[in-house]
């Protein structure tokens, strides 16, 4: 028999889960199943699992096909009722040993529930899972799961429960594991990273885990934030982006829009101004840094004016990276209710964010050229700087490695050293 068959859909955290079911599957002796990882952020991402699901099945007629992840969590019965689906395991049912020992007894697979999906609102911890990482350059450890808020737009919630924080410590001795095995560079990720320890004892704050991981693994050279709430970022991750160089200058912000009307009407908890002046007291604070973001084109109730003003955004924050959302309805969410922008101009609106977006990238790179950058290298001709951004190399290069290096030249989505 051969090794499972595994397929993400989604999210950074989705990935980071793979790899932890690999491990947990490894030892529960599965062999030949097919294990696909949803995603439910939007009804088009629920369309692809199912369409990746049938392509596997029929590549794979015979095995074990498992369903897991935050669509078989919100929407068990649209799985089940796939004939091409075995079992549908949910978020919480996907991390612990005892499934997979279930599913690996042949003689109990007719009697263990086809549905294993309990209800995530009543998960209270999250585990650090330990898994040693993704090849041999950078590491993602999971520090929190689950989200206390409600986006009119978002179903995640209902897909992993409310906001669990792993404990600094376990953290801690995580990261020292990874050092230890060679990684140079560590993500810190998370559904909502910057309600990392509301619920530990004391409050501690996001800031405060990021100093901790700094200073008690000194050999550390490189950790990285992912995605975050601007309007969530604590004092002391401020003063960690102001003097912490082992701090990668990089943040992707979950910023949405910038209409202040679309902000109110989405339940998101900042404004227009609130995003800009994160942008800038960061950039002072660290003049290098460089910004992702998330924005949603044609939401609900979203008019040309206000479409422009997430389009002036780009600029206004000087956004780099940017991550292009058409508004897809999904049922089940406050913003499904409201009035719906039609297909064509949201797909119009999408289109020019996304050209706004390359013209920021473009920018960023140009301005690169002839600087001296510190780059992790992925592969012996790819790496990336500090700041994230991808860069590809003339000549062979140490694989999983720091090198310094000169640019010599941008293309439209990376450099050249």
């Amino acid at each position: 028999m051969s090794a499972p068959v595994f397929s993400t859909l989604g999210c950074r955290l989705n990935a980071y889960e793979t790899e932890a079911m690999k491990e947990l599957a490894a030892a529960a002796g599965i062999e030949g199943a097919v294990v696909v990882n949803t995603c439910a952020v939007t009804a088009e991402a629920v369309r692809k699992a199912k369409q990746e699901i049938r392509r596997l099945r029929r590549e794979n007629p015979g095995a074990t096909l498992i369903v897991t992840g935050c669509a078989a969590q919100t929407e068990p019965e649209t799985f089940a009722a796939m004939p091409e689906v075995t079992r549908v395991i949910g978020n919480t049912e996907k991390m612990q040993p005892a499934t997979w020992a279930a599913l690996k007894a042949p003689d109990l697979i007719g009697e263990t529930e086809r549905v294993m999906v309990d209800d995530i609102m009543s998960v209270t911890e999250t585990a650090g899972h330990l898994i040693d990482g993704f090849g041999r350059h950078r590491a993602y450890v999971q520090v929190q799961n689950g989200c206390d808020h409600r986006c009119t737009f978002c179903i995640i919630p209902y897909g992993r429960g409310n906001s669990r924080s792993v404990p600094a410590g376990v953290v801690v001795d995580q990261i020292k594991r990874l050092v230890d095995k060679g990684f140079l560079e560590v993500v810190l990720t998370g559904v909502d990273l910057t309600s990392w320890g509301a619920d530990l004892p004391g409050g501690p704050r996001l800031g405060d885990l990021v100093m901790r991981i700094l200073k008690l693994v000194p050999d550390l050279a490189r950790l990285r934030i992912s995605s975050i709430d601007s309007i969530e970022a604590d004092e002391n991750l401020m003063q960690a982006i102001a003097t912490e160089k082992r701090l990668m200058p990089h943040l992707h912000l979950s910023l949405q829009h910038g209409d202040d009307l679309i902000l109110k009407r989405m339940k998101r908890r900042h404004l227009r101004d609130d995003a800009i002046r994160f942008c800038e007291d960061a950039r002072r604070l660290r003049p290098d840094i460089v910004f992702g973001a998330d924005i949603i084109a044609g939401f609900p109730t979203e008019t040309e004016a206000m479409f422009d003003n997430a389009l002036n955004l780009v600029r206004d924050c000087g956004l780099t990276f940017l991550h292009v959302f058409p508004y897809s309805r999904r049922d089940g969410t406050p913003a499904a209710r409201m009035p719906q922008v039609k297909g064509p101009a949201i797909r119009d609106r999408a289109a020019r964010l996304r050209a706004e977006g390359d013209a920021a990238l473009a920018r960023h790179l140009a301005a690169q050229q002839g600087l001296i950058h510190r780059i992790l290298t992925e592969s012996p001709r790819m790496g990336r700087t500090e700041q994230f951004t991808e860069v590809a190399f003339a000549e062979d290069q140490p694989e999983g490695a720091i090198v310094t290096a000169r640019i010599t030249g941008a293309g439209t989505d990376r450099l050249t050293a």
